[in-house]
């Protein structure tokens, strides 16, 4: 029997927490009430111009598990939306005003506490957010949020000293040795943490390209082939950042014959940041890059650990082969 005290305690431990847990089945489950794990998808400004569609392809990717509940924030002045802000809206009942070039919003302020996850669908470019909103992400994922990361989102506010740490490492806006130091595998399976100078961030012309598992142990790559095809994309080359407690879960071959480095550069990786864990993916340059199936496995389950630190997602028959992607067209 717990005593008075300690029903007391008990009760606000369980009522302070407010990350996804997993219940005894392992079924993902979110900590601010049942399953599904509650989800915010952040976006508004990237050089990448399908990012409307992407936001939204990650929704309906999400969604279809029944395991996640998903809401998107979006800057009130957005950059290269274009068309795709118009195929691809949010219906959110929100005015938003595509610029020509990125500007601050004042206003951008989620209430990343609500969710258990935030996924970043920014890039390169992005205005910074307001100190305030700075602020409480730190706190978000330092307290235990999780937190996503895909491609161009690693080349968003070289600045932030915070951010770059989340992420592990970064490319572009200015990205050098002073960020950190380039981190690659050598052709023995060594990590290789390069301090000379050089630019941070790079990728040759897009192309399929292999990614080898560097970790098979983690439970975002348990059970995932140790090799497998990607479908067209961009291969990020040449990252850097502050590199600290960051775990590299695949690389691919960045090939000469595609004005590659000659290294193998990550592609995924885990961050821990206080208590939060973050998982970061380079690829998913375009609409068709999202569509792979082994992409979008690999992005549900490292959103469910990121989320949870469980991943209950299994690997589908169709995931792609050692020498062949596979893709489902997004409708």
């Amino acid at each position: 029997m717990l005593s008075r005290l300690g029903v007391i305690v008990l009760a606000i431990l369980i009522g302070s927490a407010s990350y996804a847990i997993a219940d005894g089945s392992g079924e993902a489950k979110s900590a601010h009430g049942n399953a599904p794990v509650k989800v915010l998808i952040i976006d508004g400004q990237n050089n990448h111009d399908a990012w409307p569609k992407s936001t939204i392809m990650m929704k309906k990717y999400l969604e279809a598990t029944g395991k996640f509940s998903v809401d998107v924030a979006r800057t009130q002045f957005t950059w290269k939306g274009g068309k795709y802000s118009a195929d691809y809206p949010l219906n959110d009942g929100k005015k938003y005003e595509d610029l020509p070039t990125p500007k601050a919003d004042p206003n951008f302020a989620p209430k990343f506490s609500d969710y258990d996850v935030v996924i970043s669908n920014f890039g390169f470019g992005a205005a910074d957010w307001p100190l305030a909103t700075q602020k409480a992400f730190v706190e978000f994922v330092k307290s235990g949020g999780g937190f996503v990361s895909i491609h161009a989102a690693d080349n968003s506010f070289p600045q932030w000293r915070e951010y770059n740490e989340m992420i592990g490492l970064g490319g572009w806006g200015g990205r050098d040795q002073k960020s950190g130091p380039y981190v690659y595998y050598d052709d023995n399976g060594k990590v290789v943490r390069d301090k000379a100078d050089g630019r941070g961030g790079g990728h040759g012309p897009q192309h399929e390209f292999p990614i080898v598992i560097r970790d098979a142990s983690h439970p975002i790559t348990e059970g995932v082939p140790a090799q497998f095809m990607h479908t067209k994309d961009e291969l990020y080359e040449r990252l850097r950042g502050p590199a600290i407690n960051m775990n590299i879960l695949a690389t691919a071959f960045a090939a000469p014959a595609k004005k590659g480095s000659g290294r193998h550069e990550p592609t995924m990786m885990t961050i821990d940041f206080g208590k939060g864990r973050v998982f970061h993916s380079t690829l998913g340059h375009a609409d068709y890059s999202f569509e792979c199936v082994g992409f979008q496995t690999l992005f549900l389950r490292g959103t469910e650990w990121a989320a949870t630190g469980k991943v209950t997602i299994a690997v589908p028959e169709d995931f792609p082969t050692a020498t062949k992607p596979t893709s489902k067209k997004f409708e």
